[in-house]
């Protein structure tokens, strides 16, 4: 399992910092923090050579992302972050933009149902039809790489676990940024990281799970909805990506681990000194925009995606 060189924390992440701390905080409206969500869009430059045009994806909408440079017999079936309550495909749409022209192949970004109007399992149900709604638009399932950060780095992963358990195929590579890998909150890296991570806490957190699952029949170390309490063995190729100073750093260096144990082809990209989700700087920061060129170079050297 490699690692990712560790760069040193620049004046524009710092500045990214700043962006974050804005936007950190928990409002008594979930209505409020979502309008909130959505400056962080605000975050990433706008890519170059990139159309965006609206999809329904087998009843979801989404987001094509189409660089003017790509293969087109792959895609990235793209899952925005949230924690499962906000933003949405369009805060992610530049973020997107930059990820799909570094790895050389459109993406379709989901716009997953929110918590807590529906409850889990309504997010990976929408990733699973937009999915199929791929398979069927031509795209062989290996040709599809499922990749999503925050909880749809969880969602990246759980489409592909469904897949399989449900027998059918699977994608061809998976990459899963600052995955919600462990809903039980219990990783030491949740204090030790507290003062670092400007985004996520453990109160943001608890309330994230209670619109999530509260109130259903799954826990929150269910295999289901736990990552590190699930079955791992057989999944496709898989790069997990974390920055160093967010609270989810320890879920996800052991989620790395627990892949690598279960046989699965795993390359693991921690970047020094960056914040959760740090693909929403993308164009911004340089940290950002190293770790984004060596994910599509994994990608490439994972897939047979043709340079145009």
């Amino acid at each position: 399992m490699s690692s990712a060189p560790a760069p040193q924390l620049s004046a524009e992440a710092l500045q990214f910092e700043q962006f974050l701390a804005a936007s950190a905080d928990t409002p008594s409206e979930i209505d409020v923090l979502r309008a909130l969500s959505e400056r962080l869009h605000h975050a990433a430059t706008e890519p170059e050579k990139v159309t965006y045009r609206d999809v329904n994806a087998n009843g979801v909408p989404a987001l094509w992302v189409q660089p003017e440079r790509a293969d087109t017999s792959f895609v990235l079936l793209h899952a925005h972050a949230g924690g499962s309550v906000t933003t949405s495909a369009a805060v992610d749409r530049k973020l997107a933009g930059h990820i799909a022209s570094a790895v050389g192949v459109p993406a379709l970004v989901v716009d997953f149902r929110r918590a807590p109007e529906h409850k889990y399992p309504a997010q990976l149900d929408d990733v699973e039809a937009a999915f199929d709604w791929l398979v069927a638009e031509g795209y062989a399932p290996s040709n599809i790489i499922t990749i999503g950060h925050s909880v749809g780095g969880f969602l990246a992963i759980a489409v592909a676990l469904r897949l399989r358990d449900t027998g059918k195929a699977l994608p061809g590579a998976i990459v899963s940024i600052s995955p919600w890998a462990d809903l039980t909150i219990t990783n030491a890296a949740i204090e030790a990281n507290a003062a670092t991570d400007k985004l996520l806490s453990r109160t943001v957190l608890e309330f994230f799970r209670d619109a999530w699952i509260g109130g259903t029949q799954i826990d929150a170390d269910d295999a289901r909805i736990n990552l590190n309490r699930a079955d791992l063995s057989a999944l496709p190729p898989t790069l997990v990506s974390w920055g160093t100073y967010e609270v989810l750093a320890g879920e996800d260096a052991e989620l790395a681990e627990r892949l690598e144990a279960a046989d699965v082809v795993t390359e693991a990209l921690p970047v020094e000194g960056g914040q959760h989700s740090y693909v929403w700087a993308a164009g911004r920061v340089p940290e950002t925009d190293q770790a984004i060129s060596q994910i599509g170079e994994w990608v490439r050297s994972t897939l047979p995606i043709e340079s145009r």
